[in-house]
């Protein structure tokens, strides 16, 4: 007969709540902050709604009345070189951060609300209206609040999108050798998103000083929590990731506090995350200034009974019942900061000439000039000033045939040699002595602690080389197996690390290496095999590189890692065996960012192409001599990069274009390229753009589908011939 053993989890999962005596017990200048910082976010918030319904905030207004004991209670135990980020409801998290950077609290007195704290409530607000003087220059608006400074590294619109950088945060910390923390906040709605629970097992197994804070509100927009999990008790999650948690009672800013106490001091020790489950309730509905039951999904009597157990309510009452303030000193509080509020309200907005009684608008001054909207996309490249550049005709050094995936290995141990911020990180970079295909072999045989293997987990580990890149202490390579997988972790790519930049204000820098490889006619079949280009090169903020040769590649990458706009880097698999004239020793050349190579000449066709495709193109122009070319290898594919001095000059020479790529037509960068060239160049060219590509279908397993599906030399002779004709 079978046997049963009950099993326990390895990690303690606790409920703290406090006491009377907690109370009495708990100091008297820790009860004064807790009051009136939870008051400056209650009014604060209270006057967004004010604004939200006279239509002066545009966009959505996300209040976090009812939940202020939560970020009160946990960012008070905090530094301000701890990290916070959180989600599209964080005014109260993001305020709670930025007091804790400018407050220095005076023994025995209510807090004051000094100029610097005026100014964080001003700026704040400036944000919330998409105004210039935001912390983000108005770009954030209500869902996006970041300042680095104060360590509240960004709120976020994506429900989920910012926890797997926060364990970047956390990872750059620990790696630093400091006792930070990182903290992200999120909702009960993202407990069961999987980017959420991958950065759960990765923060685990690397055992990163990171807290998951889950704000468990009840309720998605209107979608009860029951409806969504059959255990709502969330912070069970952390026990299938051995992850010590905590379950507290949101409302109770005390026990927020004294739980989080106890996870930081976990986090601080070196023994890796925490969650703490913070049970509370948003007054109001999801966005605007009605409560849920105006839209039925609610009762009244519901929102009354969570209305009694308000923090605020509460931590009034003990700081009188303590005798730290009088009811009067209460009641001056609550009308300083009211008054505080509209001042700087006041300062936004004025009368409508002819409008309504009291109607108001924006004074036109404040809004950001609209010649601000697509500055900060990506940098201005000056980190790489002073670059030496190199072209292989002209190279100083020694060149020598060199295998393309050796370069690729070389190149990388040497940056990492000359600078030790470079992690590179990714599925299988730690082992097979050198990841599938050996472009990490010297990485991984100098300096193995650099090199991180990471769980099958594409969104998790994209997302915290995201985090380590924003906060800048290291300069993630991170590598996606096979270019197809960038789908799994589309968020972490194109919503968060190629919109951060501009998204925030243009301040940060984002110093990430996506590396990709592109596995066309290798017989992996339709999920394995896209060109990716078309897709990564539609996303503002990304730059795309396209190495054809070994000593491209070198001087490629070189200028990737020192480039702080994120840059993908695609290589395809057909060039790792292959061999081609590359550096024998020299390995700290650059190539400059948007510059092609002109690798034919001639005045009958201009022929563009890059990666492998330029080596079909040279082979193809060399079966058809008839055809006298230019063909340009782009190097650079994106918007801001294409190298249109050359591509121009060109055009107008031959008058005629052909854009070759293997890919599919489906996610094909030739159309695009092409429309932009028409635009560009229509009254140089004397025939319409002939493109060569791929099928509509993805490739097939079958080896003949899988041909078909995809160009290479062949297509091309049959694109010249037919010009030719």
């Amino acid at each position: 007969m079978s046997t049963r053993k009950n099993l326990s989890a390895r990690s303690p999962w606790v409920e703290v709540a406090t006491t009377a005596d907690d109370w009495a017990a708990l100091d008297p200048d820790l009860l004064l902050q807790m009051f009136a910082r939870t008051l400056w976010v209650r009014s604060f918030e209270e006057y967004v709604l004010e604004l939200a319904a006279e239509g002066l905030v545009h966009g959505p207004a996300h209040s976090s009345i009812g939940q202020e004991g939560g970020a009160i209670g946990s960012i008070l135990p905090l530094r301000s070189d701890d990290h916070v980020n959180g989600s599209h409801r964080g005014h109260h998290q993001f305020l709670a951060k930025a007091f804790g950077h400018v407050i220095e609290p005076k023994s025995g007195v209510l807090p004051e609300i000094t100029a610097d704290v005026r100014t964080v409530l001003r700026r704040t607000l400036a944000e919330i209206c998409g105004l210039a003087d935001g912390y983000c220059r108005g770009r954030g608006g209500s869902m996006h609040l970041q300042w680095s400074e104060a360590g509240a590294m960004g709120t976020n619109a994506i429900v989920g999108g910012g926890v797997p950088q926060a364990a970047g945060f956390a990872w750059n910390m620990a790696r630093s050798g400091t006792d930070a923390v990182s903290v992200t906040y999120f909702g009960d709605g993202a407990v069961n998103i999987g980017s959420v629970l991958e950065t759960f097992n990765l923060a685990a197994a690397w055992r990163l000083p990171i807290c998951f804070f889950i704000e468990n509100n009840q309720y998605a927009v209107s979608t009860p929590l029951a409806k969504s999990t059959a255990e709502t008790r969330l912070s069970g999650r952390g026990l299938g990731f051995n992850i010590p948690s905590w379950r507290v009672d949101g409302m109770d800013t005390l026990a927020v506090h004294t739980a989080m106490t106890e996870a930081v001091e976990h986090m601080r020790a070196g023994k890796g995350p925490t969650i703490v489950e913070a049970d509370l309730y948003r007054f109001f509905h999801q966005n605007g200034p009605y409560p849920g039951s105006a839209f039925g999904y609610r009762d009244k009597a519901e929102e009354a009974l969570w209305r009694k157990r308000d923090p605020l309510v509460q931590l009034r009452e003990h700081a009188v019942a303590r005798g730290l303030v009088t009811q009067e000193e209460a009641d001056a509080a609550v009308a300083e900061i009211s008054a505080v509020m509209r001042e700087i309200g006041d300062g936004f907005f004025e009368p409508v000439t002819g409008g309504k009684p009291r109607e108001r608008r924006v004074i036109p001054s404040l809004w950001p000039d609209v010649d601000f909207v697509d500055v900060g996309i990506r940098g201005d490249l000056s980190e790489l000033d002073g670059s030496r550049y190199e072209e292989a005709d002209t190279f100083s050094g020694e060149l020598g045939e060199r295998r393309f995936i050796d370069v690729v290995s070389d190149v990388m141990a040497r940056r990492m040699e000359t600078d030790d911020r470079i992690v590179v990180l990714g599925e299988d970079v730690d082992g097979l002595k050198g990841g599938t295909n050996g472009a990490t072999r010297k990485p991984l045989a100098l300096f193995p602690d650099r090199v991180l293997g990471t769980p099958i987990s594409e969104n998790a580990f994209a997302g915290l080389g995201g985090g380590m890149a924003l906060d800048g202490r290291f300069r993630p390579v991170v590598e996606f197996m096979y270019a197809d997988f960038m789908w799994v972790a589309a968020d972490q790519i194109f919503n968060q690390v190629a919109k951060a930049r501009h998204m925030f204000g243009g301040h940060n820098s984002v110093p990430f290496v996506l590396r990709s490889k592109l596995a066309a006619g290798t017989g992996y079949g339709s999920q394995h095999s896209m060109d990716p280009a078309g897709v990564l090169t539609s996303a503002p903020g990304l730059r795309v590189v396209a190495p054809s040769n070994p000593f491209d590649y070198v001087g490629l990458m070189n200028t990737a890692l020192a480039c702080d706009d994120p840059v993908v880097v695609l290589e395809h698999v057909d060039l790792y065996g292959s061999s081609g004239i590359g550096p024998v020793d020299d390995l700290d050349y650059r190539l400059p960012v948007g510059k092609a190579a002109v690798r034919r000449q001639g005045d009958d066709l201009t022929v563009i192409s890059y990666l492998s495709m330029v080596g079909h193109c040279i082979e193809a122009l060399d079966r058809v001599p008839e055809v006298s070319a230019d063909l340009i290898d782009l190097r650079w594919l994106d918007r801001a990069s294409l190298d249109w001095d050359t591509i121009t000059a060109s055009v107008r020479k031959t008058n005629r274009v052909l854009i070759v790529e293997q890919g599919a037509v489906g996610t094909s960068y030739g159309g695009w390229l092409a429309d932009e060239i028409q635009r560009r160049l229509f009254d140089w060219l004397d025939a319409p753009i002939e493109r060569v590509h791929g099928a509509e279908a993805s490739p097939s397993i079958s080896k003949v589908l899988e041909r078909a599906a995809i160009a290479k030399t062949e297509e091309v002779v049959t694109a010249l011939r037919t010009l030719v004709s």
